[in-house]
């Protein structure tokens, strides 16, 4: 699932690309994933306008035209943006294909068909957006502003971090990392926090989401298509060795949501409802 980092380095490589760059021809694939809330056909709305910028808001990329329209993707677990050449084949599950007047093109991608991506001229009607609390990498969300948010949330620690009403962006690898980072047993109860542990959590979710763009910057390049998670510490890590302490790394599973954790590193009570 593309998080924050992974939508971070995709907004800053397609900006310089396709800002100022006209749409040639558009083509909806799949129209269960393309969402026109404009009404009427989305391709025939997409071509001759042009694009100005790129921008990110949580797990959104935002892709806004030069007539006030938005085109958004969400990419849920298996969406996919891919920019460049022309494909010499076509392939199956690609939902919506934009060729630009400078002969590349671009590709939204999914797997399993549930992401979505928006033609529209309000943020606020699209799903989800409205709700989300501050970007977790927001300069203006200071520790102060972090334990405030914390205190209305009820539950446990990496279910609050990846709840977007809390802080947008962070998704269930992330999640792991942090807590990991933060030397938190991920299922444990928000109210047993002390003051320490709330800063540690603070400063590691700015320092894990920092540490992730960077590295991602350095490794995708051109394939902003590629998922790139082999550099995470625990997450998808089950049975390797911590790289903090060397135990086993463990996983737990819940709700169709696996958890990696060190149970040395981020010692608590078996995972159990």
């Amino acid at each position: 699932m593309p998080e924050l980092p992974d939508l971070e380095v995709i907004r800053a490589y397609l900006a310089p690309r396709i800002t100022g760059v006209a749409i040639r021809e558009a083509e909806v694939r799949r129209p269960i994933v393309v969402r026109n809330l404009l009404g009427g056909e989305a391709a025939e709305q997409l071509a001759g306008r042009a694009f100005t910028g790129a921008a990110r808001r949580g797990k959104f990329l935002l892709l806004p035209l030069d007539n006030g329209t938005t085109v958004i993707v969400n990419p849920m677990l298996n969406g996919r943006l891919r920019y460049g050449e022309p494909l010499r084949r076509e392939r199956v599950r690609d939902s919506l294909v934009v060729t630009l007047a400078d002969g590349r093109e671009l590709r939204y991608h999914d797997a399993s068909d549930m992401g979505k991506v928006y033609l529209t001229d309000s943020l606020s009607k699209v799903p989800a957006f409205d709700g989300q609390g501050p970007d977790a990498d927001d300069p203006t969300l200071t520790l102060e502003l972090f334990r405030e948010r914390l205190r209305r949330h009820t539950g446990e620690v990496k279910g609050i971090l990846t709840n977007q009403a809390f802080v947008a962006g962070i998704g269930n690898a992330y999640a792991d990392e942090i807590c990991w980072c933060a030397q938190l047993y991920p299922f444990r109860r928000r109210a047993s926090l002390s003051a320490a542990e709330i800063e540690r959590l603070y400063r590691c979710m700015r320092a894990v989401l920092e540490k992730a763009i960077e590295r991602l910057r350095n490794r995708v390049g051109d394939a902003i298509d590629v998922e790139v998670r082999d550099f995470l510490a625990v997450h998808g890590k089950a049975g390797h060795p911590c790289p903090r302490c060397g135990g086993p790394i463990s996983e737990v599973k819940r709700e169709r949501r696996a958890t990696q954790f060190c149970r040395a590193c981020q010692p608590g009570l078996l995972a159990e409802r």
